[in-house]
């Protein structure tokens, strides 16, 4: 800690201490809500016993100590920006001070939810890099042009310039005049983005709740039950055609799940990424999204370690792919991939490469195959899905005849799926292909590989087999970073090659 950090504290009076901003009382009592539902026990307990005069006076007292817990807290904390440094003092019984000098602070995100911005506050979170979320600190409450100030200075900082006075002025905390806009996204883009995101998930949702309130709602009609279809067919006479009602039962139902699917995935969308920018800062890649909850956070350029491309086997034939970049920064504490690229075509993608130094295999790149010894697991759990219903079978379950065809799909998946694991050397980088469902493309520069694995086991080993993976920091959640199956010799060539690169890095 510096000795200007060391006086601080000692000074109570000194005028350059800042509070959060008074709002955050506000956003405490919205947080009362689902705090509220711990005390729920209690009021029930009161009611069970009989109490009920004493519901009302409790649940005003649990209020009211929050809120005065609340203001302790918000009255306990202040915070002070540096020329070089931030310095917070925190804790109501315990005192906690804590020196952030602006060199440790790898990301400054802003971050708004939807009482937030009615409020014009966000919190700022700062990312030290220094590993565990306990490392890093946040102001759950400021100003947001005080926000976009703090981290137009530390930026300045960072970039060696002239660091920028901590202002509420907007003019000031405008961003740096060499920043660029790389991708957006409007409307029209995020309604097509939502189709294609179409979700499964939602329909479990509603089908339970339907079960759930079915008591509760106005109308007994279930979308999910054929009978309530065809209870209606049977209403306006349509039970008098030939097989109509059952059509009618068949094609209500298929119409209400692709209505449910299509929605969300819609929703989902627009809620995450609405006005969805893009820019390239001095040092990083800054990314804005959200229509409730308002986040914005940086991609330092020189922490990416690898770029993924993602796309769906009926979207890629659209064009429409996502890039997520590996990083060793986290994002929002939420995903260890950034995606900085929702939903676009090649053309629209490669520009943000080319920005971490990336670069995606040209159409004549020729690419080797891993062996279809990959699809060996695939097939074990075939044979035995296979056998398991050909004995549910012979124990007189027809039911079990659903195994042998189970078998075939998962077979015949695991070999299809064989074909699509590929990779190829681009001198500086290795790409990797696989998937068919959801196709996957990992861009993995041999200068990010910290580590390379070359095992073998007693089925690869006697076909000369070998599979490489990649030890990279940062860690990727959609993918790891392996090439399975592939000849011993070029295995080897290929690990000593990345591993020559990074000794020259």
């Amino acid at each position: 800690m510096s000795e200007a950090a060391a006086v601080i504290p000692g000074v109570a009076d000194e005028p350059n201490w800042q509070r959060l901003h008074p709002a955050t009382l506000a956003l405490a009592i919205v947080k009362l809500g689902p705090r509220s539902l711990n005390f729920l026990p209690a009021v029930a307990a009161l009611g069970f016993t009989g109490n009920w005069v004493y519901i009302v006076p409790a649940i005003l007292a649990f209020l009211l100590l929050s809120l005065l817990a609340a203001w302790f807290q918000w009255l306990r904390f202040r915070f002070v920006v540096g020329d070089d440094e931030v310095v917070i003092e925190s804790g109501v019984l315990s005192r906690q001070h804590r020196t952030i000098p602006f060199d440790r602070i790898q990301d400054v995100s802003i971050e708004q939810g939807l009482v937030a911005r009615a409020l014009g506050i966000a919190r700022v979170g700062f990312e030290t890099g220094a590993g565990g979320k306990e490392n890093d600190a946040s102001l759950d409450a400021i100003g947001l042009d005080a926000a976009q100030a703090l981290r137009t200075t530390i930026r300045a900082h960072r970039s060696g310039e002239a660091a920028a006075p901590v202002t509420a002025d907007p003019a000031e905390a405008a961003p740096a005049a060499e920043d660029r806009l790389l991708f957006a996204m409007g409307p029209r883009q995020l309604f097509v983005a939502g189709l294609f995101n179409f979700s499964l998930a939602a329909l479990a949702v509603v089908g339970a709740g339907m079960q759930f309130f079915d008591g509760l709602l106005p109308f007994d009609f279930n979308v999910f039950n054929p009978m309530d279809w065809i209870d209606i067919a049977e209403d306006y006479g349509l039970d008098q055609w030939l097989l109509a009602h059952r059509w009618i039962a068949g094609v209500g139902a298929a119409l209400s799940l692709l209505l449910i699917g299509f929605a969300s995935g819609i929703a989902t969308m627009f809620f995450a990424n609405w006005d969805f920018r893009l820019t390239r800062e001095p040092r990083a890649l800054r990314r804005t999204r959200g229509l409730t909850t308002r986040t914005d956070v940086a991609v330092p350029v020189r922490r990416v370690q690898a770029a993924i491309l993602v796309t769906g086997w009926f979207r890629q034939r659209f064009g429409w792919h996502e890039l997520r970049l590996q990083s060793l920064a986290s994002d929002g504490e939420k995903e260890r991939d950034h995606q900085v690229v929702p939903f676009a075509k090649l053309d629209a993608i490669d520009p943000v490469l080319a920005e971490v130094a990336i670069v995606r295999p040209d159409a004549g790149q020729p690419w080797q195959h891993s062996h279809r010894i990959v699809a060996l697991g695939g097939m074990i759990g075939a044979v035995c899905a296979t056998v398991g219903g050909l004995v549910a079978v012979s124990l007189g379950q027809p039911l079990g005849w659903l195994g042998p065809l189970a078998g075939l799909l998962i077979g015949a998946g695991s070999l299809i799926g064989a074909r699509f694991h590929r990779w190829t050397d681009l001198g500086e980088q290795v790409a990797i292909r696989r998937g068919v469902w959801k196709p996957k493309l990992t861009l993995l520069p041999h200068a990010s590989v910290q580590s390379v694995d070359l095992k073998s086991d007693f089925i690869l080993r006697p076909l000369g087999l070998a599979t490489l993976v990649f030890g990279v920091p940062g860690g990727s959640s959609l993918v790891t970073h392996e090439i399975p199956a592939i000849p011993l010799a070029a295995a080897n060539d290929l690990r000593t090659r990345i591993l020559a690169a990074r000794a020259r890095s």
